[in-house]
C-alpha cells in the first residue's frame, strides 16, 4: 500500500486490561479525534474505499473504558480550545480532567505576524490570533482558578524549534516562563511539550525553578535527559513513540526514571503506537502502548498499568 493509499482504519481494539489494572491516559486531545477521524474519512471517500467510521465523544469515551482506560486528562491548548476541554470535564466529571495553555507554537502565533515559518511553509494564522498572547494566556490562568475540580494541569507549554525561526525563540521563553509561573502560583502540575528543544526546555525550568510536579509530555528526549529528570524529579509521559522501532533512547529513559515517574498517554489523535502507527489515535488504544512499555522495563502489563495509574493519580490528585 503506497504512503498516499495506506490503511487509515481506526485499529482494533485490544486485549482489555484487567479490571484491576485500569489506567488514566495522561495527555489526549479527544475533541480533536472526531474531526480528525471525518477528514480521514473524507479521504476514503475520494480514494472509493470504505468509510472510516467517525465516532463522537461519548463512544470514545466508551471504547475507552472497554478497554480498561477510565479516565483521560483532555488538553485544550489553543485559545478555542480552552472552554472545549473544560467543558468535557463539566460533562464528564467521572471520566475527564482538564489541562490548559497556550501550546508554544500557539503563543508565536498570538499577536505576532510574520514571525514564524522560515522553512517557508505557509504559516496558518486563525482569527484567534489577533487575540495578544497576553489576553489568550490570562484566559488560562481565569478558567485553571475558577474551575479547581476541573482544571488539574497547566499544559501543553515548552518549547517547539521544529520549524520555528530564531525570531520565535524568545516569544516561547517568555511565554513557557508564564506558565512556569501559573503553575507554581496555583500549586498545578506543569505538561511540557518539548520538540526540538530540549536544551533550551532544562535550561528554562532550571533557571526558573520547575514546578513540583513536572511532566514531560509524548517525551521524546535520551538516555542523558532521563538522567536529568530523574536528578530533578520529574515525570515522563509516555505514547505511541515507545513501540517506535528507533527509539531506543526512549525505552532506555523508562527504565532509568522507574514506573514511580513514568505515566502513560495518547496524545490523540496523533502518535498511534505499533502496528498501527499512522492510524488516527484514541484513548481505546493505549494498552498497545502499555505493552511496549512493559517490553522495555520486562514486567507483565497489567503491573505496567498499575504503577502508570498510581503515579498519575498521585501527580494530578485524581
Amino acid at each position: 500500500m503506497s504512503k498516499h493509499h495506506r490503511n487509515r482504519s481506526w485499529a482494533p481494539a485490544p486485549q482489555p486490561l484487567p479490571a484491576d489494572a485500569y489506567v488514566i491516559d495522561d495527555h489526549t486531545h479527544v475533541a480533536s479525534v472526531v474531526p480528525f477521524a471525518r477528514e480521514m474519512n473524507r479521504q476514503a471517500q475520494e480514494r472509493g474505499q470504505a468509510d472510516v467510521p467517525v465516532f463522537s465523544i461519548d463512544e470514545l469515551l466508551n471504547k475507552a473504558k472497554a478497554s480498561g482506560v477510565e479516565g483521560i486528562i483532555d488538553v485544550g491548548c489553543e485559545l478555542p480550545h480552552l472552554q472545549t476541554a473544560l467543558d468535557m470535564a463539566l460533562q464528564y466529571p467521572q471520566s475527564v480532567h482538564a489541562a490548559v495553555a497556550i501550546h508554544p507554537n500557539e503563543a508565536v502565533l498570538h499577536g505576532h505576524r510574520g514571525v514564524q515559518g522560515p522553512d517557508g511553509l505557509p504559516v496558518q494564522y486563525k482569527p484567534w490570533h489577533d487575540t495578544s498572547f497576553e489576553d489568550a494566556f490570562a484566559k488560562v490562568a481565569e478558567l485553571a482558578e475558577a474551575y479547581p475540580k476541573q482544571v488539574v494541569a497547566i499544559g501543553e507549554t515548552g518549547m517547539d524549534l521544529f520549524r520555528t525561526g530564531q525570531g520565535a525563540v524568545t516569544i516561547q521563553r517568555e511565554a513557557f516562563r508564564a506558565h512556569i509561573a501559573l503553575a507554581k502560583e496555583l500549586n498545578l502540575p506543569l505538561q511540557i511539550h518539548d520538540r526540538d528543544a530540549h536544551r533550551e526546555v532544562i535550561e528554562t525550568l532550571l533557571n526558573d525553578g520547575a514546578p513540583e510536579r513536572t511532566v514531560f509530555h509524548s517525551y521524546s528526549g535520551d538516555a542523558h535527559m532521563a538522567e536529568i529528570a530523574k536528578e530533578h524529579g520529574w515525570y515522563l509521559s509516555f505514547s505511541g513513540t515507545v513501540s517506535y522501532k528507533g527509539n531506543d533512547g526512549i525505552r532506555e529513559s523508562l527504565r532509568i526514571v522507574g514506573l514511580d515517574h513514568a505515566m502513560v498517554e495518547t496524545d490523540a489523535p496523533y502518535l498511534s503506537p505499533m502496528p498501527y502507527r499512522g492510524r488516527t489515535n484514541a484513548p481505546y488504544m493505549i494498552p498497545y502502548t502499555l505493552a511496549a512499555m512493559a517490553d522495555a522495563v520486562a514486567m507483565p502489563v497489567a503491573a505496567v498499568a498499575r504503577a502508570t495509574r498510581a503515579t498519575t493519580r498521585r501527580v494530578y490528585g485524581i
